[in-house]
């Protein structure tokens, strides 16, 4: 379907009587709508990001033309920084990765209600055939996140903040102020853009409210009974492994608190307020 609006156009994108800018714009607003149709649920290889490349340097070569080499005189080709420099847009690649994280949160913010996200959720029933397993829209939504230095581990968790999974969406169309090239937001870029707590400190302040909740609920519970007991028996032989109270002992060293004894002051009641 591309290559069939690409050849429809052909004859405007080659008009000596159009603006660079009009061919641009007949470009975006028609032959890459067609292209990019449905791109968001697309499980692409590197193989068929590499096509998508040639389709497009190919209809910006007809756009800008060759141009005259300054040293021999001669007439030459645009290489391929030259004409994404003169088109001063996102390329295809980028385009499709942003809109696959953008429908990516969407379904993850679906309920369980809705197909879309059962579909993501779920697990086929059955034996897969055999030989390497096939990629999934999964997977490159994992990829996707990888190159923008998040692990994507529980990236359906991260999708549930609107405001945090839109920074990493606008990560592939940010440019350059000094080269003018389009590159990957940096870490401190993402989180000025978030304007909120990362997801590390979100995380330590539930867990000092919730240690406080325990701490403050009586011997009569089970979870105060379990957080100050003692397990019987001879523990394994090697390094013993973190605990829970390990990691509320180190929140507390962070935040410039000796951590003796926390129990008694999360009888107080403002341990939740120290992150």
């Amino acid at each position: 379907m591309g290559n069939a609006c690409y050849y429809l156009d052909e004859k405007f994108l080659s008009s000596s009587l159009l603006s660079k800018n009009l061919k641009v714009s007949i470009y975006k607003t028609v032959i890459l709508l067609v292209v990019l149709y449905g791109c968001e649920t697309w499980i692409l290889t590197l193989r068929e990001e590499q096509r998508l490349r040639v389709f497009e340097n190919k209809v910006l070569r007809k756009i800008f033309r060759a141009e005259r080499d300054e040293v021999t005189g001669e007439w030459r080709k645009l290489h391929n920084a030259e004409l994404h420099a003169l088109y001063s847009s996102p390329d295809i690649i980028r385009n499709i990765k942003s809109r696959r994280l953008r429908w990516a949160g969407h379904v993850a913010r679906m309920g369980e209600s809705r197909n879309a996200y059962r579909l993501l959720v779920g697990r086929p029933e059955g034996i897969r055939p055999f030989g390497r397993p096939r990629r999934r829209w999964e997977d490159n939504i994992k990829m996707d996140l990888r190159e923008v230095r998040y692990d994507g581990r529980d990236w359906i968790n991260l999708a549930q903040d609107r405001d945090l999974w839109r920074a990493y969406e606008n990560v592939w169309t940010k440019r350059d102020e000094v080269t003018g090239e389009w590159r990957k937001l940096h870490k401190t870029e993402l989180h000025a853009l978030y304007s909120s707590p990362d997801i590390i400190r979100n995380i330590k302040f539930r867990r000092l409210r919730w240690a406080g909740h325990v701490a403050r609920t009586g011997e009569s519970r089970n979870g105060y009974r379990v957080l100050v007991g003692r397990p019987e028996g001879k523990r394994p032989l090697g390094r013993p492994r973190r605990r829970w109270e390990d990691n509320i002992k180190m929140d507390l060293r962070e935040v410039g608190y000796d951590d003796r004894d926390w129990i008694n002051l999360a009888q107080i009641g403002t341990n939740g307020g120290l992150m």
